[in-house]
């Protein structure tokens, strides 16, 4: 079994997903079992401190479908996403998330699509339940800044949750980036790309893993991997500041010259000042995201370490 190909592979990173697991692995199973062709289950656990990983262990030991990935500490959703496409043997291989947010019963229809000669079966959120509308604004607003800033065209609404060939996942593999962005990276590669509508459920147990500060670095990440924008909005403020300091230079010098007192006094300067500051402050700020990127670039390390693989025992 350790070299054989099966049809499908499902990708389920687990962080603290104790809770959701065994109904996890029940609803995959059911889903499975009623399509023709051998399938497996990848629980990679990105460093669980809930008792996740004895369970996935225990899992494991009960149905050869499971295939365990233990990492030797935490690394990341993102990363945990990549070992799977690592790891993964299928001719196609799903993303899900642990949560049940994304239904395990939507595969087959991705599965379809796939047989149809579509390379990327990727989900749109028609619905979100379960959700503040404070994420569901923010999540909205951010898919559709980074579709108008990026050369590549990310789908608006999608996550993770997709369906992708073994020809684009063997592309995937090649790009070991750092921060890394797997839907955005899965839009780059380009092929056979199409949308399946979906509701997305509210968490099945336990709290969500992504607050608003892992968010905003997703945010960040997906913007800075696939735009130059922020470096171009650095640029634009420059010429705004340099425009209006050569527009205001002589108007000042005519308002002195006719006695006007409408610019004295250190108020405006000080405005001024700080402005300029600000402006430069921020730029370089944004430079600096850029430049740690390909500081943690140079280094080389892995991307993630594997305390336990799929076929050890």
């Amino acid at each position: 079994m350790k070299n054989a190909r099966v049809t499908i592979s499902i990708v389920a990173p687990i962080y603290n997903e104790l809770d959701n697991l065994p109904e996890l692995v029940r609803r995959v199973r059911e889903v499975m079992s009623a399509q023709p062709g051998a399938w497996e289950l990848l629980l990679v656990d990105d460093g669980s401190t809930d008792g996740s990983t004895e369970a996935i262990l225990a899992l494991a030991e009960h149905d050869r479908h499971i295939r365990p990935l233990i990492f030797a500490r935490n690394f990341g959703h993102q990363v945990a996403i990549t070992a799977g496409w690592d790891h993964a043997r299928g001719d196609a291989v799903v993303i899900i998330d642990a949560d049940l947010q994304d239904p395990p019963e939507l595969i087959p229809e991705l599965i379809t699509r796939w047989r149809e000669g579509n390379e990327v079966v990727y989900a749109v959120r028609a619905e979100r339940e379960g959700e503040s509308w404070f994420k569901k604004i923010t999540a909205a607003l951010f898919y559709r800044i980074v579709y108008r800033i990026t050369d590549v065209k990310i789908p608006v609404d999608t996550g993770d949750f997709r369906l992708m060939d073994r020809k684009v996942v063997e592309v995937l593999k090649t790009m070991r980036e750092r921060h890394r962005f797997p839907r955005g990276m899965s839009a780059w590669v380009g092929f056979r790309q199409v949308g399946v509508p979906y509701k997305r459920a509210a968490r099945f147990a336990g709290v969500t893993k992504y607050p608003f500060k892992k968010m905003l670095k997703l945010a960040l990440n997906g913007i800075t991997s696939f735009s130059y924008f922020p470096l171009q909005l650095a640029t634009y403020f420059g010429f705004a500041s340099a425009g209006l300091a050569a527009i205001a230079i002589p108007v000042v010098i005519v308002l002195r010259l006719i006695g006007s007192q409408f610019f004295e006094g250190q108020a405006t300067t000080l405005i001024s000042v700080l402005f300029l500051g600000g402006v430069q402050l921020i730029s370089l700020g944004v430079l600096g995201e850029y430049i740690g990127r390909l500081y943690d670039e140079a280094k080389g390390r892995p991307l993630y370490i594997l305390r336990q693989g799929p076929d050890e025992k």
